[in-house]
């Protein structure tokens, strides 16, 4: 997946590709053709740091509803060459979720594109999906055809077609097709319906991993063989070293902790902070301080877990530092502190702004952390991650806050938040915003009413609106 490139946030396309509400009352008040150019511009160009959890399909598609948009440009994003050649799902995959919620509100010429698509497209399974939501049985079954064709008739094929039945994230098409009046169709899928059942049991079969009678330097081995694979295991091997450790091992133990393998140092770090062990707390500022990245991500994330009196008291004394275990502790003086904590908190934040920038990582916590302690005089750092965060998770995040410090943000934010692209963030505004706005009580109106809204956004809704749907 490349790195988009996020155009700053007071233009258009800005806008629009963080999937800010603002994003949409601005594009209904500019030019056509310009608002259609930075909306095919973010569906063509996926914007989204995380493409795989933040939404914007149905943010674009409710856009394209209400500009009247044409589907030329993405009919040629989806149809040309580079399809061929560059078959991540990132490249299409938002363009192709956009076609399904445009199918949905009605629009027929989605619905046919997404049928072309998933007959001749490299990301097929993505479109079909798609249509198993909204497409009817005749539709469905006329695509059996060209999907089954895919697959080549000899055991290699035969075992792609197994695992694409089995890996299918809707069902649905599958079934319609094991049931086809078409015998060369249904006998088929029904193969590899059987196929993917029998992978699936031998998998189960087949553990991977540590065994019972393990001893606890075979643990360390078979958490350090992960990292020579590149895969991290110090998690599981933590749970498999609770299992397997006693008194008589914890010398062992702290030693690897002090100076072990990374994989074995991980794992070690990980069981005495998951144990409470009164030396966790100086073994995980050593390994902050000489391990490798791998080493002091494992430390720091273990301190993180942590949730006993002595670990926030720790905390305490270690978040003035400038280092990452200083913003550990911020961290969870975030989660964990008191108010005698949110001036220590408030620091984690704005230092982590200031030297990280809106996007950092570190934010997510420090971010909820403030609203959790109702720091107010943090408002003005939290409008600025708000405003500037590429993350429309933490731009919810920062939502959230801000309706727990800032004493403007029912008239402020909170009303081009009912048009943000985040379900959550259209919750919280649908409880918040200041129904005196006309524009407040129209959207509420018309969330009610839109069959897509999630369930949470209308109860939201409806907790504000009488059964005369006149704004309470």
């Amino acid at each position: 997946m490349f790195d988009p490139v996020i155009a700053p946030s007071g233009t258009l396309l800005g806008l629009l590709q963080r999937g800010r509400g603002d994003g949409t009352l601005h594009a209904l008040t500019a030019p056509r053709a310009e608002a259609l150019a930075a909306l095919n511009h973010c569906v063509l160009r996926d914007p989204r740091h995380d493409w795989q959890v933040e939404n914007r399909s149905l943010y674009y598609a409710r856009l394209f509803l209400d500009l009247g948009g044409e589907l030329d440009e993405i009919e040629a994003h989806l149809f040309e060459v580079d399809d061929v050649f560059d078959t991540e799902e990132s490249r299409t995959g938002l363009a192709l979720a956009v076609l399904g919620h445009l199918a949905s509100y009605g629009r027929r010429d989605a619905l046919e594109l997404l049928r072309r698509y998933a007959a001749s497209g490299s990301n097929w399974a993505w479109a079909l999906d798609e249509l198993a939501l909204r497409d009817d049985d005749a539709g469905l079954r006329a695509l059996a055809v060209p999907v089954l064709a895919r697959f080549g008739t000899d055991p290699e094929g035969e075992a792609e077609l197994a695992a694409a039945v089995r890996d299918a994230f809707e069902p649905r098409p599958w079934r319609l097709w094991a049931d086809d009046p078409r015998v060369s169709v249904s006998t088929r899928v029904r193969a590899a319906q059987e196929a993917g059942c029998f992978d699936r049991w031998q998998r189960q079969m087949r553990p991977a991993g540590p065994r019972p009678g393990w001893s606890v330097q075979a643990v360390f081995e078979w958490a350090q063989q992960g990292v020579e694979r590149g895969a991290a295991l110090h998690v599981p091997a933590a749970r498999c070293l609770a299992a397997v450790a006693g008194p008589e091992d914890r010398p062992e133990i702290i030693a690897v902790a002090k100076d072990g393998t990374e994989g074995a140092r991980a794992t070690a770090l990980r069981y005495l902070s998951d144990s409470n062990d009164p030396d966790a707390f100086d073994l995980i500022e050593l390994a902050a301080v000489t391990g490798s990245p791998a080493v002091v991500e494992a430390a720091l994330d273990s301190f993180e877990r942590m949730r006993s009196i002595a670990a926030v008291d720790r905390a305490r004394g270690w978040a003035r530092r400038p280092d990452p275990l200083g913003a550990a502790a911020g961290r969870m003086l975030a989660c964990l502190g008191g108010a005698q904590d949110r001036d220590l908190v408030l620091a984690a934040l704005r230092e982590a702004v200031r030297g990280e920038g809106p996007d950092a990582a570190t934010l997510w916590t420090l971010v909820d952390g403030t609203g959790r302690l109702g720091i107010a005089c943090a408002a003005p750092v939290l409008r600025h991650i708000y405003r500037e965060t590429a993350s429309s998770h933490l731009r919810g995040r920062a939502a959230r806050a801000l309706a727990a410090t800032d004493s403007s943000f029912a008239t402020g934010f909170a009303v081009e938040c009912l048009w943000d692209c985040e379900e959550t963030t259209r919750e919280i505004a649908a409880r918040h915003a200041e129904t005196g706005d006309a524009r407040v009580v129209e959207r509420l109106r018309r969330l009610a009413a839109d069959p897509a809204e999630e369930a949470e956004v209308q109860t939201a809704v409806r907790s504000r609106i009488g059964p005369d749907t006149a704004a309470m």
